[in-house]
C-alpha cells in the first residue's frame, strides 16, 4: 500500500526485510540495538513474533525520492501479551460492552520493556515528519477496524509529540542504575549508605565463597555451546513460571552475530559446569538487562549476575545508565532508583474515551504518590537527582 504526501510516499511493510537496513539504522539514534533492524529481523526470523504470539508486523516506512525518512515499529495484536503496560481492564470493559477490543495497534519493542525511539525520523525533520507517522497509524487504524493505538515505552521527543496531539498518558515506574562518573564498583558502594554498603558485599561475597566464578561474553566471544546453556536457562524460566517462551537460541544466535559488540551475556560457572546466565544489550549509553535464568540456587547468585556485573560492565565502558527491565522493588536497596516511565494511547470510541482519561488520571496521580513513597527508600548517602 502506497499514498503520495507532498513527495512522500508511505507504506506498509509485514516484514522488516523489505525495508532497507541501512536507511533504517540512520534514523536509530544511541545506536539502540533494541530498536536496530538487525534485532528486529530476528525476531521475525525466527518466529518470535507473529500469528502464533499475537504480533503481526506493521510497520511504516516513509520515503522521499526513494530514500528512507521516517519509520516506525508497529504491529497488530490480537493479545495483550509481552507489551508490559497492562490495559487486560480496558479490553474486559469492551467485551462487557459488547464491542471488541482486539484488534489493536500497537508501536513497541515486542516483549521489551525498554524505552527508546518509536518515532523515528531524519535528525531535523522531526516536526514534519512525526505528524505523518501519526496520521498513517491513525488511518491504518480505520482501514483496520483497530479499537485503539498504543505506543510503549516512547523516547522522550515521541512521548512530548503524541501527549501534545492529545493521546492519552499512562505512568509506571521501574529502577534504574545511573553512572555518576564512577571510578570503579568500590566507588559507586562508597556513595551508598553504610548499610546497603554491607549488604552488597556479603551478597557478593557469598558467591565467591560458594565456589561460582562470572564470565563476561559478547558476540564474539560467547560460544555455540554458551548460547545452548543460555537458551536452556532462557526456556527454564518460563517453564518454571508458567510463561512462555517466544525467544529462541537461533534469534540469540543470530543477534550476537550480527550486533556482537553489543551484546553481554554473563555465564555462571561451578565446578566446571555453567549453571546460570543473564543476558543484557547495549547501545552507546544504555545497558539493557533483558533475560536470566539457572540450574540450581545459589544465595546471591541472580543480584551478582543480573545486577551487579552489569553495574561494573558500565562503570568500565562509560555508560550512562543501566535498565534492568521492569518493576522490582528489590533493585532499590542495590542502587537502582525509582524512574518514570510512560506511554500513549489513542482510543477510537468516543463513549470509552473519557472513562480510560479518568481512570490515566487516577492511575498517574496513584504512580505520583508511589515514587514520593519510594524516595524514603533511596540507598545514597547523597540525593540522586536523575
Amino acid at each position: 500500500m502506497k499514498l503520495d504526501v507532498v513527495r512522500l510516499q508511505i507504506a506498509i511493510h509485514s516484514r522488516i526485510s523489505e525495508i532497507p537496513a541501512a536507511g533504517w539504522n540512520g534514523l536509530v539514534r544511541d545506536n539502540n540495538p533494541l530498536i536496530r533492524h538487525e534485532f528486529l529481523h530476528a525476531m521475525e526470523q525466527h518466529d518470535c513474533v507473529g500469528e502464533r504470539f499475537g504480533w503481526l508486523p506493521r510497520h511504516i516506512a516513509v520515503y522521499r525520492d526513494g530514500q528512507l525518512v521516517a519509520a516506525m515499529p508497529l504491529y497488530e495484536k490480537h493479545n495483550s501479551y509481552g507489551e508490559f503496560v497492562f490495559d487486560n481492564a480496558w479490553a474486559d470493559a469492551y467485551h462487557r460492552a459488547g464491542l471488541a477490543y482486539f484488534p489493536k495497534l500497537v508501536s513497541a519493542v515486542p516483549y521489551t520493556p525498554a524505552s527508546g525511539q518509536r518515532l523515528l525520523a531524519a535528525p531535523g525533520e522531526e516536526a514534519t515528519l512525526y505528524p505523518v507517522l501519526l496520521e498513517t497509524v491513525l488511518q491504518l487504524a480505520d482501514r483496520m477496524g483497530a479499537s485503539s493505538f498504543h505506543c510503549l515505552f516512547p523516547a522522550d521527543e515521541g512521548f512530548e509529540f503524541l501527549a501534545g496531539q492529545g493521546l492519552l498518558t499512562r505512568h509506571d515506574v521501574q529502577f534504574h542504575w545511573h553512572n555518576r562518573h564512577y571510578r570503579d564498583f568500590d566507588q559507586f558502594l562508597d556513595g551508598l549508605v553504610a548499610k546497603k554498603r554491607k549488604n552488597i558485599r556479603q551478597e557478593r561475597r557469598r558467591v565467591v565463597e560458594a565456589g561460582v566464578t562470572l564470565r563476561r561474553l559478547n558476540g564474539h566471544t560467547a560460544s555455540t555451546h554458551d548460547w545452548q546453556r543460555f537458551t536452556h536457562f532462557y526456556n527454564k524460566t518460563f517453564s518454571e513460571k508458567w510463561g512462555m517462551a517466544t525467544f529462541n537460541y537461533g534469534f540469540f544466535r543470530e543477534v550476537a552475530a550480527q550486533l556482537p559488540d553489543q551484546v553481554l551475556l554473563v555465564l555462571a560457572d561451578l565446578e566446571g559446569e555453567c549453571i546460570a546466565g543473564s543476558l543484557m544489550y547495549q547501545s552507546d549509553t544504555t545497558l539493557y538487562g533483558r533475560h536470566w535464568g539457572s540450574d540450581c540456587w545459589v544465595d546471591g547468585l541472580h543480584f551478582e549476575a543480573c545486577y551487579y556485573q552489569g553495574i561494573e560492565h558500565c562503570i568500565e565502558q562509560g555508560l550512562a545508565c543501566f535498565e534492568p527491565g521492569a518493576q522490582g522493588e528489590h533493585k532499590l536497596p542495590r542502587g537502582f532508583v525509582p524512574t518514570l516511565t510512560r506511554s500513549s494511547h489513542w482510543i477510537r470510541d468516543d463513549g470509552f474515551r473519557g472513562p480510560i482519561a479518568r481512570y490515566t488520571e487516577h492511575e498517574q496521580a496513584a504512580i505520583a504518590a508511589y515514587l514520593d513513597q519510594l524516595q524514603a527508600s533511596i540507598p545514597y548517602r547523597e540525593a540522586v537527582t536523575e
